[in-house]
């Protein structure tokens, strides 16, 4: 399946590794969601659960219109959010990933950009330096999912990376 030499890996393979990674755990965090009964959902809980995947959805878009890869400035913290509306934002957005990432080499990944905060201050940091905070930003927020869904009475998804990319043998 996902089990690879890594020793011959490029850094942006690495990367592109980790985003198909987080491609499927983003779906079964989705699914978590959306397993809930009506009750579960009726709650405060799932509302929030859901907005915090809003939010990391919307931080990624976010980084894609820092990038100038679209157009579009995101609110980045989404509130009442549909859970319905869930699949199509996390496909956009999947997608637009998915073809920026394919443009990056090593060398791209070093390269240093200067963008503005939401907060009108200037920053800069390397390509490789955000992608890296996207997927710690990613796990720390589905973290939080989890939480919630257990606390609701439902299944959180197992999104360990280690059991993603684990092979039986």
């Amino acid at each position: 399946m996902w089990l690879i030499d890594v020793a011959g890996m490029t850094m942006i393979d690495h990367y592109q590794r980790w985003f198909t990674y987080e491609r499927d755990v983003h779906r079964t965090t989705l699914e978590s969601l959306t397993r809930l009964d009506e009750t579960q959902k009726a709650s405060s809980s799932f509302q929030k659960a859901v907005d915090l995947l809003a939010h990391v959805i919307a931080a990624r878009r976010m980084w894609l219109f820092r990038f100038g890869v679209t157009a579009e400035k995101v609110e980045l913290f989404p509130r009442d959010v549909k859970v319905e509306t869930l699949p199509a934002l996390i496909e956009q957005m999947e997608s637009d990933w998915n073809q920026y990432l394919s443009t990056l080499s090593d060398e791209d990944l070093q390269r240093v950009f200067e963008y503005t905060s939401y907060e009108g201050l200037r920053f800069r940091n390397s390509i490789g330096d955000i992608l890296t905070q996207l997927f710690g930003h990613s796990w720390y927020h589905r973290g939080q999912i989890a939480a919630l869904v257990r606390a609701m009475g439902g299944e959180p998804a197992v999104t360990d990376f280690v059991f993603w990319a684990r092979e039986a043998v």
